[in-house]
């Protein structure tokens, strides 16, 4: 179910993604260099765009664009995954980087999952994106620890940083990812 209220911050509103955002989504993920620590390569038209909308935000609970309060236009997105990893996921458009707007909104998406007793999230962060794991920092979650991946469809192997915040005040580390990858370590 989807939530038909948008969360507000001091700078920011952040509402469920809509069929007219694709413009503004295709402007994201178009950029190679707000692109280059995730899993997909940069999409070179208007229809990966929407394929991508799709499969990843479209409908999904906790799916949110995160606009400026003075626009309506999405600079960026934040997602926690539905399944047991309730992975925390993230990305903004380069003009606005550096200026702690993706903490921002993470922050609140924290306050809703508390609300509707998710009782943990993950995130992970390519070892070489220093800057995504002090986000991860920032909003309170801790490292736990790091595995290797071949990420796909880019075919390299990525060494990840797991970190993790339980929101239901439960000391757990989730462990699946360490289960699935044979490199890992602390």
């Amino acid at each position: 179910m989807l939530y038909n209220k948008t969360m507000e911050t001091e700078r920011l509103i952040l509402r469920n993604f809509k069929d007219t955002d694709i413009d503004a989504l295709y402007d994201l993920l178009k950029d190679e260099e707000v692109n280059t620590y995730l899993p997909w390569f940069p999409t070179k038209d208007i229809k990966e765009a929407e394929a991508f909308y799709e499969k990843r935000l479209k409908g999904k609970r906790y799916a949110f664009a995160i606009c400026l309060k003075d626009s309506d236009y999405p600079i960026g997105y934040v997602c926690v995954n539905e399944d047991d990893s309730h992975d925390l996921g993230y990305g903004l458009a380069k003009a606005y980087w550096h200026q702690g707007i993706v903490s921002e909104a993470c922050l609140a998406v924290i306050d809703k999952l508390k609300e509707d007793g998710i009782p943990y999230i993950t995130a992970t962060h390519d070892i070489n994106n220093v800057r995504s794991g002090k986000v991860m920092q920032r909003i309170g979650m801790t490292y736990k620890y790091s595995f290797k991946e071949r990420w796909m469809p880019k075919d390299i192997d990525v060494i990840f940083c797991m970190y993790q915040l339980n929101l239901d005040g439960i000391d757990r580390t989730y462990q699946k990812y360490w289960d699935m990858h044979p490199e890992h370590y602390i």
